[in-house]
């Protein structure tokens, strides 16, 4: 068990401070959650919340372009930034006493970011972000898996349904005016967590961060997403993709629609995940790669995603002699076959589960992350601290009565890619 200490207060422009202190190393985490993902984008505009995040690491007033990195890197810290669905966060991790310098970065672009910005950057990082998309998703083998298997299982009006990094044509049509409107919109206060983890002086950091964030206007009210966020529990029958492409081997991307990660049946569907696929005992492992020999790899894993669903992903690597369709009946049988799991299955899944949890609680830039996330999804950092009561409380029966509901044939989207010469 573990017991995460921390502060939590607002500052009066909206702004959510969490501070965790930890003086075991002489390090400090900064973590900045904003709450925008692609699912705030409006049909027409998809990849903005990506395109923004690129755009975040051009500059600021005070700031001249690729300076953030350059600082942070110099002070002996690193850093990153990453978009997705629900959320975009930044984060550095630095010397104790390099916090001011995190600080100010950070809210200096919070802030201050709109006199930097000019059509020449925008035009720089739209290429870069095309460029990213060919690479990942175009010239990668397997590479549009994601865009394919979202668009069979979410709805076209459902926040999901579109990719992260979004479609070409509303990359290109992005303008200098939509990405000021855009960070007007969600890089506000009011819609934004300041986590600091790691070794510093409480009411120094609470001085600091007032002083740096204090002044920046809340923003107005954030508007609600757009589509349609309800939806049926499953999908309601099996859909099917098969996609002849210049791949080495087959492989099947299949997934399941699930309650979200706000829903206490999420920790079940973790839980199942790593039965079917966490490491070298699990039963997927088991049976399609050492017994059967059908598949070189597999992977499972339950997305934590809050807006009205999200998918169990299960994804499985045939061998060149393997036919797509018995890998896919192969992984059916599996997967279906946890109607019937042991007790010591799932036993063995929630102590993985522990141990993942435990491994990056331990490090305090994840611990920064994850406290930032519990505040933006459930307004309770607090709420880290159970998570581990939550998968302990996950039984033989509740993983049964989970596959029963969510894991037949009513309710997969599969994608699945062979060889051309299969076609």
């Amino acid at each position: 068990m573990f017991s995460i200490d921390y502060d939590r207060h607002r500052l009066d422009n909206g702004l959510t401070v969490i501070l965790s202190r930890d003086e075991a190393i002489p390090i400090v985490a900064v973590n900045l959650w904003y709450g925008v993902g692609s699912r705030n984008e409006r049909p027409g505009r998809t990849g903005f919340a990506h395109l923004f995040e690129h755009m975040m690491f051009q500059g600021s007033a005070h700031v001249p372009k690729n300076r953030h990195f350059e600082l942070i890197e110099r002070a002996g810290g690193s850093l990153n930034a990453s978009t997705w669905f629900d959320r975009t966060n930044y984060f550095e991790t630095v010397p104790s006493h390099h916090l001011e310098l995190a600080l100010w970065l950070e809210s200096d672009r919070m802030g201050w970011l709109l006199p930097a910005m000019t059509s020449e950057k925008l035009e720089n990082q739209r290429d870069v972000v095309l460029n990213e998309r060919k690479q990942r998703y175009e010239n990668q083998p397997y590479g549009d898996w994601d865009e394919r298997l979202q668009a069979l299982l979410f709805p076209e009006d459902h926040p999901y349904h579109h990719t992260v990094i979004g479609s070409v044509e509303d990359i290109k049509s992005a303008s200098l005016a939509d990405v000021e409107e855009f960070f007007r919109t969600y890089y506000v206060p009011g819609n934004a967590v300041l986590t600091i983890c790691g070794d510093f002086e409480a009411e120094r950091a609470r001085e600091l961060v007032e002083a740096y964030f204090g002044e920046i206007p809340e923003g107005g009210v954030v508007p609600p997403l757009p589509g349609e966020v309800e939806l049926a529990p499953t999908i309601g029958e099996t859909r099917k993709e098969r996609v002849p492409d210049s791949v080495p081997l087959p492989r099947t991307y299949l997934a399941y629609r699930i309650p979200p990660f706000s829903d206490p049946r999420f920790h079940q569907a973790e839980v199942a995940a790593a039965v079917l696929a966490d490491g070298k005992a699990s039963r997927l492992y088991s049976s399609l790669v050492r017994e059967r020999k059908l598949a070189k790899d597999v992977v499972a894993y339950a997305f934590p995603l809050v807006t009205g669903a999200t998918m169990l992903l299960v994804a499985v690597t045939g061998h060149a002699q393997t036919e797509a369709d018995t890998l896919e009946e192969a992984l059916f049988e599996e997967i279906e076959g946890l109607s019937e799991v042991r007790a010591s299955e799932v036993d063995r899944a929630v102590a993985l589960s522990e141990t993942r949890l435990v491994n990056e609680v331990e490090r305090v830039g994840a611990r920064a992350d994850l406290l930032s996330l519990f505040q933006t999804h459930f307004d309770d950092p607090g709420r880290l601290n159970e998570e581990m009561d939550r998968l302990r409380a996950v039984t033989r029966e509740d993983v049964r009565a989970f596959a029963a509901e969510f894991l037949g044939p009513d309710n997969r989207a599969l994608v699945t890619y062979v060889p051309e010469d299969e076609r």
